[in-house]
């Protein structure tokens, strides 16, 4: 959250406080969620939709999911070290708060699961700001420290060539959501959540089957990496529906968006797509506003607006269409949502708590720490990790069904290439925020 201001965090922290669920774990007593604004009714979701999360399948109990022992870990055994890699300190971020969800998951397992085999966890973080040879220096960092067996990843953009280039195979990397096409190549790397050249191309099948959308227009900022990457995505996956589509670049420091969703055709296309990271949203809100196009259905994006920053600038989240290949803060369809509201309530933050970025590297650190406990602290090996983290096929904490690492040839390392969607309405019912399913688990276009 270093893009807020003091006062800025203090008015998202005390927005989002405004609302408290009640739960009935004895982990903690409330759980927040936004500040409610007026809700506008919506149609119930179709029929297709489904249960959200997993279903029957959804993780409930991460005790039992890690294989843990209930209690704080053994302060008096040696910590077991898990290096820790993301992209923030510079202009751009991918996903600001992934650290936040890993460092969530370690206060959690070390408190509560009994650490890793009962040994207390640390991450050794390495962050890249903004230059290609900062993923060289991180590589370098955990080879250098042998106590290290296993890497995870947040949100990384920059560096990935030469992170990977250096690592050499030497150590399995656990990614969350990859943002390059680089990560899903390497023999060494699983992506439990997907990556982007796979979750973003079912835009195309929701907007084919059940927009029944003809055009699309989309807008990004051509100046974020990650984010030009998923632009690209979002845009085969319409082509290969038959969408017509307008894709149209930004500079992330044009603040008057309303020329640019005007260029792309904006507000006669059936769909909209305002892709951007978290210091896009605003803007985004609110030069569609400004043009008159407010129908959450057509809206459809990526869930990186779902956090404090995007409420401290507009009261609220955007009235929008959301794609996310993780659960979804708040769903009351999804069975595995409430254990996560209640573990974030006592161990992140309200502004933080929300975003995809904090439930996915919550979700792939738990699934490290529960792979870690079956191999055993006296068999801890790089080769042992990776061998069980490569045949891990669910159930993923906070993540999609099923996963089938290595079902693309060209990309072994994705194991996810589906994302479910919901209507937000505004507000808040019984401590949640209100969501409208509007599709189950769908995949990219064939």
């Amino acid at each position: 959250m270093r893009r807020l201001s003091r006062i800025g965090f203090a008015a998202v922290a005390a927005a989002l406080l405004a609302a408290a669920g009640c739960s009935s774990s004895s982990s903690s007593s409330s759980t927040s969620v936004i500040t409610p604004t007026p809700g506008t009714s919506s149609t119930a979701a179709p029929a297709s939709a489904g249960t959200g999360g997993q279903g029957a399948q959804s993780v409930t109990n991460y005790l039992t999911y890690v294989g843990g022992t209930a209690g704080p870990a053994n302060s008096s055994l040696p910590p077991v070290y898990i290096g820790y890699v993301n992209q923030q300190g510079g202009p751009t971020a991918v996903g600001l708060l992934a650290t936040a969800g890993a460092q969530m998951a370690v206060k959690y397992a070390n408190a509560e699961l009994g650490g890793m085999d009962g040994h207390p966890i640390q991450l050794v973080t390495c962050f890249i700001a903004s230059a290609e040879e900062e993923g060289t220096t991180c590589a370098q960092k955990f080879l250098a420290d042998k106590k290290i067996d296993v890497v995870n990843m947040g949100g990384v953009a920059i560096g990935v060539q030469s992170f990977f280039s250096t690592l050499h195979g030497s150590l399995p990397v656990i990614d969350g959501v990859a943002a390059t096409p680089i990560d899903t190549t390497q023999p060494n790397a699983v992506i439990l959540f997907g990556d982007a050249t796979h979750i973003l191309p079912p835009f195309g099948t929701y907007a084919r089957d059940v927009l029944h959308a003809k055009t699309a227009a989309l807008v990004y900022p051509s100046n974020n990496a990650g984010i030009v990457i998923g632009a690209g995505a979002i845009k085969a996956g319409l082509v290969a529906a038959g969408v017509t589509v307008k894709a149209v670049g930004y500079s992330e420091s044009t603040t008057d968006l309303t020329s640019v969703l005007t260029a792309a055709g904006a507000q006669t296309a059936d769909m909209v797509i305002p892709y951007s990271d978290t210091a896009g949203c605003v803007n985004l809100a609110k030069g569609l506003t400004a043009l008159g196009i407010t129908d959450p259905k057509k809206i459809v994006s990526a869930p990186l607006c779902l956090n404090g920053q995007v409420i401290a600038g507009l009261g609220d989240w955007p009235h929008w269409t959301y794609a996310i290949a993780s659960s979804l803060f708040g769903d009351p369809s999804d069975p595995g949502m409430p254990a996560y509201m209640t573990v974030a309530a006592k161990y992140s933050t309200p502004a933080a708590a929300p975003d995809p970025w904090n439930i996915v590297n919550f979700g792939q650190l738990l699934t490290t720490i529960k792979i870690m406990n079956e191999v055993g602290y006296a068999s801890l090996s790089p080769s042992a990790i990776l061998a069980k983290a490569k045949v891990f096929t669910g159930p993923q904490a906070l993540g999609a069904p099923e996963l089938a690492c290595g079902k693309y040839s060209t990309a072994p390392a994705v194991c996810n290439d589906t994302i479910q969607l919901f209507e937000y309405a505004g507000g808040v019912t019984k401590g949640r925020p209100n969501w409208v399913k509007m599709s189950g688990w769908i995949q990219p276009p064939s």
